[in-house]
């Protein structure tokens, strides 16, 4: 006779017992953590920050995100490469994790020098915006930049001279509505007359744009802070004929 643990009798099978094997249960899925979504995020940046320093247009479309490609195209990214200092080397300074996407702060030695460099990456390991800092450039050459960029359907690169929170609110695609749009008033750009610096404070500074259409001129009004980072642009909604 057996004795089982409680101590009762009970009496031996009469025919061996089979032992049950459970099925197999899948691992669980580890969740990514903070470490691998800032790992993640510093390769992604190296391979962009590559890819900008070898000047190939297709390879930086590609790492694009979505958002970004609908408003560009490879032709469009070469045209743009012309028109940028040469990267020669860069530091990866901070990486922020977020839900969503990832901040990664880089300094960056171009042609022209050294500059603190802002990207937005997904994550996928694409590129959703960025910012230059610009914070000892005279904020009327910031805005005839944006304006050079922007005239000329640059809306990624006009992007970068927002702020990240302008970014977030207006977006590539929206900033290439708002532009279309307000042609369809004014018709097509013909060029920027004028750009003065109307007001300045410690936090704020308003930028005027005198800009001729072909079927007026008119002013834009841009404020920016005291990073020279763009956090409005007055595109009117009924210009002065």
């Amino acid at each position: 006779m057996l004795i089982s643990a409680t101590g009762l009798g009970v009496a031996a099978p009469t025919a061996p017992v089979r032992a049950q094997v459970a099925p197999a249960q899948p691992s669980p899925r580890a969740e990514p953590t903070a470490a691998m979504a800032e790992e993640a995020a510093r390769a992604a940046a190296q391979r962009i920050l590559v890819a900008v320093r070898s000047g190939d247009a297709q390879a930086r479309f590609d790492q694009f995100a979505p958002s970004l490609q609908r408003v560009s195209s490879p032709s469009m990214v070469a045209e743009s490469i012309k028109r940028m200092p040469r990267l020669l080397s860069w530091e990866i300074i901070s990486i922020q994790p977020g839900v969503d996407s990832s901040s990664v702060e880089a300094r960056i030695k171009t042609s022209t020098g050294v500059r603190d460099l802002t990207m937005v990456i997904d994550g996928n390991g694409k590129l959703e915006g960025y910012n230059v800092n610009a914070q000892d450039i005279d904020a009327e050459k910031v805005v005839g930049n944006f304006m050079n960029a922007l005239t000329k359907g640059q809306y990624i690169m006009a992007s970068s001279y927002l702020s990240p929170s302008l970014q977030e609110e207006i977006p590539q695609a929206v900033l290439q509505k708002k532009w279309q749009n307000l042609q369809r008033i004014t018709g097509k750009f013909v060029q920027v007359k004028k750009i003065w610096k109307a007001e300045s404070t410690a936090l704020m500074k308003l930028v005027i744009v005198k800009t001729q259409f072909n079927r007026l001129t008119d002013n834009l009004f841009v404020s920016l802070n005291e990073r020279n980072q763009i956090i409005g642009v007055d595109f009117p909604t009924d210009p002065a004929l």
